[in-house]
């Protein structure tokens, strides 16, 4: 296959309809939005009216909180901590806090709170600080020999 042989499939493109050229075509005069109102004219949004009908939307109650204070947490896998060690850009003979991930470039800045989940394997011998953890994550750290703290 070459460059100039690449097309798209049949029917992925459609042309668009050619409105208002005269009442002999489907699409003609009106343009197929019907006669007056608000509706044939353009900048139009009434999604959701019910013809004076109370809306779907409003008849059914509201229900459920959320919260303001949403947790969002930055995740981790022990796989991906493994590979930053193995690169050298985080110290193990220090403690591994969300300042030491932020500069090693495991997460955002704008993320205070890391949660470590267990995908991956960890061999190094860390004591690591995050705001929650697996089960899975803290049997691999303890299992290196190392220890999660979760504050």
């Amino acid at each position: 296959m070459k460059l100039n042989q690449i097309r798209d499939n049949e029917g992925a493109r459609q042309a668009r309809t050619r409105v208002g050229r005269g009442i002999g075509c489907t699409k003609g005069k009106t343009c197929g939005r019907g006669v007056k109102g608000q509706t044939s004219r353009t900048g139009v949004s009434i999604k959701g009216f019910e013809g004076g009908q109370m809306p779907l939307h409003r008849r059914l109650p509201k229900r459920g909180f959320t919260s303001l204070a949403d947790r969002d947490f930055a995740e981790i896998n022990t796989g991906r901590l493994q590979q930053a060690i193995d690169a050298g850009r985080i110290d193990v003979s220090l403690p591994v806090t969300t300042g030491v991930l932020q500069a090693a470039g495991l997460i955002r800045p704008d993320q205070p709170r890391v949660r470590l989940l267990g995908k991956g394997t960890l061999t190094a011998r860390i004591s690591i600080t995050v705001a929650g953890a697996s089960k899975g994550a803290v049997a691999q750290v303890e299992q290196a020999g190392g220890s999660v703290t979760v504050s």
